[in-house]
């Protein structure tokens, strides 16, 4: 079982990638412009990525590191997925106001504020924006998080044999 968690490893960064990609396109290409949960879950992708990118390392100890990594990543970006289905579930009149964009909070407040609201959001994260399959888009990520994460348990618990070592240190 622990042959196949680099290949795993790998299959999730290169999906990481493919959703980054996704969502690149749906802005640059679609025109559709991302909120600030939007973009803290870009991050969470990335960090999920590079975390399994570096699950390939060729250390035993490292792999527990990365792996954790991934989880935690994963579990953020749950709740990040969650909270803005909730925004998007919420009535007209009970959504937050709609403010700035995030790039205008980012340039002009200070970089406190802005984290706080990339990861609670604001009224621009109750729009649905596109839909697939009945689903739209933290729908899709929500999914796809739940995947990653169980994934970094696999690899959590399916590391590798341990090194042989002569001395114990």
């Amino acid at each position: 079982m622990s042959a196949h968690s680099p290949r795993i490893a790998f299959v999730t960064a290169l999906i990481c990638v493919g959703l980054l990609s996704a969502a690149f396109y749906l802005e640059f290409i679609s025109g559709l412009v991302p909120c600030a949960l939007c973009l803290a879950q870009r991050a969470m992708f990335a960090l999920i990525g590079i975390a399994c990118l570096l699950y390939l390392l060729p250390f035993y100890g490292s792999r527990l590191i990365f792996g954790l990594i991934s989880f935690v990543s994963s579990g953020l970006g749950i709740w990040l997925a969650s909270r803005q289905l909730w925004l998007q579930s919420l009535p007209e009149d009970q959504s937050p106001a709609c403010g700035p964009d995030i790039y205008f909070i980012l340039e002009r407040f200070p970089i406190l504020d802005g984290l706080k609201i990339m990861f609670f959001g604001s009224g621009n994260c109750a729009e649905v924006q596109w839909i697939f399959l009945n689903l739209s888009i933290p729908g899709w990520t929500l999914l796809f998080y739940v995947f990653t994460a169980s994934v970094s348990v696999w690899l959590i618990m399916f590391r590798g044999p341990r090194p042989f070592r002569l001395f114990k240190s």
